[in-house]
């Protein structure tokens, strides 16, 4: 049942007085030409930066650029910050050259996340007993969680990573429903990996399933496949998953030898280690994303190259949880590296959604082993996420790829002061000394945040709503 607020469905309650064109005739960076009746034709001015990969993968800071976009794609990237397009096809100019200017990057690219778990916040304290047990009744919490708490956490989740320059995730939940939801009302890019094999919701089934995947078309997010971890499937159920990925050639991802445990209790059930199992059953392959991968082998590291088979890092919730330390060297050593991507966990994995801090946690975690370069973070948020996620023209500022952007302010702390004759440089600060809100951010060509102002989400609403679901829930567990 949706939450009424004022004979309001939470949905259009969380809309109220976050007025799209409104805010963005307040703030001069903002030009509507002319009385255009849809923002279709953008042109961002005189960008000081554009920082993206380039065709072949190299990073590229290039100053005073200027990107015009048709229909949520990118037509035109031109050196200068005069307008060079005809007036009368634009609808609307941003000027990113005021005021010491903008840096524009890609829109981040969030390859794990768990966005209805947004609603358990503050549920752990770290400081104060053993994580076991503090994950323990975490996950009674959980279990508490109604269909509206699910989207309600989602819609925070989605929120808190637009406001950190995040527009695509990729979910891994026991839900679908509810996620597709919160993705149309934020418009945020959301890869929906269901559960088929799930504890807390045991009616999960590969069948179940095939009915989101036959009606993709349908859906503003991109379904997907998930399970927990691989000892907790059957073979029947592999079974059935493997001819789903490959009649739908959709993408599969599930938590891989996150801890020793579960490796062990692999080797247990199927008679080998994750990657290796995964290989015999024929689901080793470029739709398979591994998450987590702390404990693989050498030889299973091999594999992943073998089989081009995607990795997720998650050095922030690898070290809260005590999982172990990722093997980083050995896929550089083996080739791998252009196989892994970031990705945040969930918020009671990680103390804020934003993935610039899990860049710089994963520099300083293989420093005395493997030097990390920020340019290869960098890649690892956007074009290289993009290529293991399959998402096809995104990750990147060229002409063709969707227009998924992030603006930032020069003149800020996390980028200046700066090396002038190496502008590379502003890369590094970004990652060292980063985590701040975007100034504004674009989503497929649509400004989803102007002037660090959601234009969808009431967020004082949403705050309220936050907070007394989280209560219920603790009211349900009959926590005080």
């Amino acid at each position: 049942m949706d939450i009424i607020l004022k004979n309001k469905t939470l949905e259009a309650a969380l809309q109220d007085e976050a007025s799209y064109l409104l805010e963005r005739q307040k703030h001069t960076r903002y030009e509507i030409v002319g009385s255009p009746k849809e923002m279709r034709r953008v042109l961002i001015l005189g960008a000081a930066f554009v920082i993206t990969a380039d065709k072949d993968n190299k990073v590229q800071v290039l100053p005073r650029r200027s990107i015009y976009i048709i229909d949520g794609v990118i037509k035109e990237v031109y050196a200068g910050s005069k307008i060079k397009i005809p007036r009368n096809k634009i609808d609307i100019i941003y000027d990113a050259s005021k005021r010491s200017g903008i840096v524009v990057t890609p829109g981040f690219i969030n390859a794990h996340a768990h966005p209805p778990m947004y609603l358990l916040r503050s549920s752990m304290t770290l400081d104060k007993g053993n994580i076991v047990d503090q994950v323990a009744k975490m996950a009674k919490l959980e279990a508490k969680m109604r269909g509206n708490d699910f989207f309600l956490g989602a819609v925070g989740d989605f929120t808190e990573e637009q406001k950190t320059g995040i527009t695509t995730t990729l979910s891994h939940y026991a839900v679908f429903d509810p996620i597709e939801k919160a993705a149309r009302l934020t418009r945020h890019n959301v890869i929906n990996a269901f559960s088929v094999v799930s504890n807390t919701h045991p009616k999960n089934s590969p069948k179940l399933a095939e009915k989101y995947l036959k009606n993709k078309s349908k859906y503003f997010s991109r379904p997907a496949l998930a399970i927990h971890y691989l000892h907790r499937a059957s073979l029947e159920q592999l079974k059935q998953i493997k001819k789903l990925v490959d009649k739908y050639n959709v993408l599969f991802t599930m938590h891989a030898a996150e801890t020793e445990v579960w490796v062990q209790e692999c080797v247990n059930k199927f008679g080998q280690r994750t990657v290796e199992a995964l290989a015999d059953f024929g689901l080793a392959n470029s739709n398979l994303i591994l998450s987590h991968a702390v404990h693989l082998s050498e030889e299973e590291i091999r594999l992943v190259k073998k089989y081009k088979i995607g990795i997720v890092h998650l050095p922030t919730s690898n070290k809260i949880h005590k999982s172990g330390e990722f093997k980083y060297p050995l896929f550089v050593k083996n080739g791998g590296a252009g196989q892994v991507a970031l990705g945040t966990d969930s918020v009671i994995s990680k103390n804020s959604l934003d993935l610039l801090s899990e860049a710089l946690q994963m520099r300083i975690m293989h420093q005395d082993r493997q030097l990390v370069l920020y340019e290869d973070l960098f890649k690892m948020m956007t074009s290289q996420a993009a290529e293991i996620l399959k998402l096809g023209k995104v990750g990147r500022i060229l002409p063709g790829y969707r227009a998924d952007l992030a603006f930032w302010k020069l003149r800020d702390r996390g980028f200046m002061p700066y090396n002038e004759k190496q502008p590379v440089s502003l890369i590094g600060n970004m990652i060292t000394h980063g985590g701040r809100h975007v100034r504004d951010l674009m989503i497929n060509g649509e400004f989803i945040i102007t002037n660090r102002l959601h234009n969808l989400i009431n967020e004082s609403k949403l705050m309220t709503e936050l907070q007394e679901g989280h209560m219920r829930l603790r009211k349900r567990l009959g926590d005080k």
